[in-house]
């Protein structure tokens, strides 16, 4: 989600890669591991987002960041400016965590990348500097709003110091537009990003926005494998990058949750898109090793 992938050229390259479009339950070329942790395996972190209703998420583990990033629309020419308002990010009261994309209040003055004024209001959570993934799974149980111009995501970003893309950015899920049902996994690394980023994609069996699905990553020494409620569809090792090679997942990385609006990619929101557009996250767990 970081200077985002143009098109679905993704689809393409994840077909020449692994075979894609393949449903939870098929292989894809995934393998490899990635499926559901054991009832002995406890997560190192877990967020479950139990509180009161409109309460923001805890600042000990979750940073809100906030603006249109200025010059870039977030690198892909986005419109929504995204806020630590309530109204866009808060616990429901019933153990979820809800990030909403909504228009933005009559007269807000919310500077924009491509226009005078930002027409929505969103979320960007992010556990930087708080909570990373070293080695292990990443699990996020969550309903992910469908729509024209919407663009819901779950990924990490490297904290190895270093401007993206060499900074190293997985993915985890994204769910794209007009395509409710196809689930989007991605790697972007120094020579490999924006539309040359390496991935596949697998089909749910009804709109992502329907039920609770659980999105993970089991991140591995020169592995990575993307699954859906425990079925693996595609994995990525060294072998599959360009000739350069140039891995960069062996280090921690922080996770984060956003919902954008607009910009390349997805295309532009209309008057179909449900508004508000919510993300409903049931919980965040970390299995393995990491920071927390």
């Amino acid at each position: 989600m970081h200077r985002r992938t143009r098109l679905a050229l993704l689809l393409a390259l994840g077909g020449l890669l692994c075979g894609c479009g393949t449903a939870p339950g098929d292989d894809g070329g995934g393998g490899g591991g990635g499926g559901a942790p054991s009832a002995e395996e406890k997560p190192f972190w877990r967020a479950e987002f139990t509180g009161a209703a409109a309460t923001r998420p805890s600042e000990e583990s979750w940073n809100t960041e906030t603006g249109n990033k200025d010059a870039e629309g977030w690198g892909n020419d986005e419109l929504q400016y995204y806020t630590d308002d309530a109204a866009n990010s808060a616990l429901d009261g019933s153990g979820h965590l809800v990030i909403s994309a909504r228009p933005a209040p009559a007269g807000a003055d919310l500077p924009c990348h491509t226009q005078k004024h930002c027409p929505w209001t969103s979320a960007r959570l992010t556990t930087e500097g708080k909570v990373a993934l070293s080695r292990g799974r990443v699990e996020v149980r969550a309903k992910l709003p469908t729509g024209t111009g919407l663009l819901p995501a779950i990924w990490m970003l490297g904290d190895n110091g270093v401007e993206w893309p060499g900074q190293g950015e997985i993915d985890i899920c994204e769910v794209v537009g007009g395509e409710p049902r196809t689930v989007y996994g991605t790697a972007h690394g120094p020579t490999y990003y924006n539309e040359k980023g390496i991935g596949d994609s697998t089909t749910l069996p009804a709109d992502a926005s329907r039920t609770f699905h659980t999105y993970a990553v089991d991140k591995q020494p020169h592995r990575i494998t993307w699954s859906v409620d425990g079925e693996p569809y595609f994995t990525l090792t060294p072998s599959k990058l360009p000739a350069k090679r140039d891995w960069v997942f062996e280090q921690d990385m922080h996770l984060l949750l956003n919902v954008a609006v607009g910009g390349d990619w997805p295309g532009p929101p209309d008057a179909s898109t449900p508004s508000p557009a919510e993300m409903t996250v049931d919980y965040v767990r970390f299995y393995g090793e990491g920071r927390a």
